[in-house]
């Protein structure tokens, strides 16, 4: 069973450590059990709730009368949800509850009921990769198995490649990027993203994928010559990251930017690193290689 701790409810749901405190000494709905060193940890079924109680809480319902609801009350009131931001935040939700319980169909069947209503476009951009954002936190403290992320990440893989072949920029660009993953880096869904989003918008991109060697992706430079160059580091595994870049940055010409983006962006170590342009956002690394 997983277990999960209160910073990690916090970021998942948005409200703050100190509230949910609060809401555990006033309420029923929350009954975390603790370590032999004293420390909160909360079960699979809280998380849900909280995720839940926060959604309504944030669209108008007071937790005093949150409170006095039974589970198929809650799922009820969730339902009733009339507002596009509120019913998107819910699936997102979903999503993660549906991770969590490894109910891979029931998964697959939000996003795709997604893409029937909105599109593969807006379904990526606006349920995929926000519940990417909302669940990477959880890919590096461990308290998710590997199994249960392997599941979900085939999946949106899957759907990514589909929305990449189908898409049909609308305008033709001359710039081309050059997409990849560094070794020992194997999260290709936010390459993947990047990919659908460069491509729509007529860029062409050299995908190179996970796991690659910098010299492999120096030899393509040198043959290519691609405009930029980008990556989007999930582990930031900080010595061997921070030596990969290095190398990078010499083996390529001074010319060519490289842009990366992801938790290394966090790292207090990133300073060291010298040309290396790092984004904090996929928005601010679209702008850029648009620019």
């Amino acid at each position: 069973m997983n277990s999960f701790t209160i910073k990690d409810l916090e970021n998942l749901s948005g409200i703050k450590a100190h509230t949910i405190r609060i809401w555990e000494q006033r309420y029923s709905f929350l009954k975390p059990q603790r370590t032999g060193t004293n420390i909160r940890y909360y079960t699979s079924d809280e998380l849900k709730t909280v995720l839940n109680i926060a959604l309504l809480n944030k669209y108008g319902f007071k937790i005093s009368h949150i409170d006095r609801m039974n589970g198929e009350e809650i799922s009820n009131k969730l339902i009733t949800l009339t507002d596009s931001q509120a019913q998107q935040e819910k699936m997102i939700n979903d999503l993660i509850g549906n991770m969590i319980d490894m109910e891979v169909d029931r998964f697959e069947s939000v996003i795709e009921k997604h893409i029937r209503t909105k599109g593969i476009e807006k379904t990526i951009t606006q349920l995929i990769f926000p519940y990417l954002e909302r669940i990477g936190i959880l890919w590096q403290t461990n308290h998710i198995n590997p199994a249960q992320e392997h599941l979900v990440t085939n999946v949106i893989r899957q759907k990514l490649i589909v929305g990449i072949d189908s898409t049909a920029p609308v305008l033709n660009s001359t710039k081309t990027v050059l997409l990849f993953l560094p070794e020992g880096e194997f999260h290709e869904v936010g390459l993947l993203y990047m990919y659908f989003l460069l491509k729509s918008r007529g860029v062409k991109v050299f995908y190179l994928g996970a796991n690659v060697p910098y010299k492999d992706v120096a030899f393509l430079v040198k043959h290519k010559a691609p405009h930029q160059l980008y990556t989007h580091i999930t582990f930031t595994g900080s010595n061997k990251i921070e030596k990969y870049l290095t190398n990078l940055r010499e083996a390529v010409p001074a010319s060519t930017p490289i842009i990366v983006s992801g938790q290394i962006t966090q790292s207090s170590h990133k300073s060291s690193l010298q040309g290396i342009d790092f984004k904090r956002s996929m928005t601010d690394v679209l702008t850029t290689l648009e620019s």
